[in-house]
């Protein structure tokens, strides 16, 4: 069937596809949907307290018996700055004269993987947990490992690969530059630099002993077949699951993902002040896509949220962040759930004929 296992019998599952952790994007559905139809479903965890990421465990348990993901972030808090906050505020004043939006706050609160977090997946017991930006403490590491998950991180580079093999994660992800949302960046700044999925694939299978999962770009049977082909044990799907029922982005953000093209994204900080792919809209042409004076993630966000509200209540997406991948044409209008066994379904029926 599958020509490599070594991902399905780590994470327990039949099909080698990850579904992608989108917060703000997703919730329980979209990932019971896909664990229930033999992929690995993801809840992405950042922006959810830990009420609700109980009640969405719940969810998941209640829809299917087949092992899932919990995500979290792994970034450093960031350290107040001033200035660099007044200057955010000051850059974005034009946009709030102009909407009539009073409130001008910079803090952020989307709060890294710890104590309680880490208490959280000890009580659950999912199959993997998965972190973003890095890793946690290695206590922490440690616990969630201890509580029967198989620890999973993104790289960006080689270096971030070996770096996450060294510290005992049992599989690598691999997030090319196509990829949509945030880099998983954590020892280097320097996004421009960046591999794209083809070139960073085959080069960290090369490096690492671990099981390494393909993203970036990949939304149909030819990325698998291909990302299997260059030594990835299994491959993570993000925006081609945008437009399934199961996701929870809002119309206006639908209507901008089906008319999107390949070449109408960007790498922007001006949402979150943290580097991201997203499709072009006022917001990155205007103020970014990369502005020096964006705060630190994540205390950018909250300055742009009022002008987000109230372009959306407009019926614009100007201050909307349009999360996607280089293959925006790939999200399917469909169940989510159809779509994994859909590309299951051609992905090997493509491994059989290459036989």
């Amino acid at each position: 069937m599958w020509p490599n296992r070594r991902l399905l019998d780590l994470f327990g599952i039949e099909h080698p596809i990850v579904q992608a952790p989108m917060a703000g994007a997703q919730g329980a559905a979209l990932a019971a949907a896909v664990s229930e139809a033999g992929g690995l479903g993801s809840l992405p965890c950042a922006l959810l307290s830990p009420e609700q990421i109980r009640a969405e465990v719940q969810v998941i348990r209640q829809r299917t018996d087949k092992p899932f993901n919990l995500n979290f972030f792994c970034h450093a808090p960031a350290a107040v700055d001033p200035a660099r906050e007044a200057a955010w505020i000051e850059t974005l004043a034009p946009y709030r004269r102009e909407l009539g939006v009073d409130r001008a706050t910079v803090p952020g609160g989307r709060a890294p993987f710890d104590e309680e977090a880490c208490a959280l997946v000890e009580a659950f017991k999912p199959r993997v947990v998965s972190f973003h930006f890095g890793l946690p403490p290695e206590a922490l590491l440690r616990r969630a490992k201890s509580a029967g998950a198989a620890a999973v991180a993104s790289a960006t580079t080689v270096a971030e690969a070996r770096w996450l093999e060294e510290r005992g994660v049992d599989a690598v992800i691999a997030q090319g530059a196509e990829a949509g949302g945030h880099r998983g960046v954590f020892l280097s700044d320097d996004v421009a630099s960046q591999p794209g999925t083809m070139a960073l694939v085959p080069q960290i299978v090369d490096a690492v002993r671990v099981p390494v999962v393909a993203a970036g770009g990949i939304g149909d049977a030819r990325g698998i077949v291909a990302a299997l082909a260059l030594g990835a044990a299994g491959v993570q799907i993000g925006t081609a699951y945008l437009l399934t029922p199961e996701a929870t982005i809002s119309p206006i953000y639908r209507a901008s993902l089906k008319a999107a093209r390949e070449d109408q994204t960007v790498l922007t900080n001006v949402f979150t002040g943290r580097p991201a792919r997203a499709i072009v809209n006022r917001a990155t042409r205007e103020i970014g896509p990369m502005n020096a004076a964006a705060p630190a993630f994540p205390n950018a966000v909250n300055a742009m949220l009022p002008l987000r509200a109230k372009a959306e209540a407009a019926g614009s997406d100007d201050f909307t962040s349009l999360w996607s991948g280089q293959a925006p044409r790939f999200a399917r209008e469909m169940p989510a759930g159809e779509l994994t066994l859909d590309l299951v379904r051609a992905a090997l029926k493509r491994l059989g004929s290459a036989g």
